[in-house]
């Protein structure tokens, strides 16, 4: 789940909840790198000027880097914070 909303700064700030519900603190741990990796990667494509929430649910414990990947990048397209595609 995401939530955001414009702040009045030049970039982006992000923020990870993963609640107790999803595991110990190894799992909550892995997951809120698992989606802090996938923001990075994702950054330069996006929308400057939001603060943006990540909350984690529960199906994403334990899910391969690529399909966090996914979901993140999904997250961001719904919330019409990616880029428009430039051509080239």
């Amino acid at each position: 789940m995401i939530s955001y909303l414009p702040n009045e700064l030049a970039g982006n700030r992000y923020g990870f909840i993963t609640v107790k519900r999803l595991g110990n603190a190894v799992k909550r741990n892995r997951v809120r790198r698992l989606i802090r990796e996938s923001v990075r990667l994702q950054n330069p494509h996006i929308q400057q000027g939001y603060d943006v929430i990540f909350i984690a649910r529960p199906p994403i414990v334990g899910k391969p880097f690529h399909h966090v990947q996914r979901i993140v990048n999904d997250l961001f397209r719904r919330a019409g914070l990616v880029l428009k595609e430039q051509n080239q």
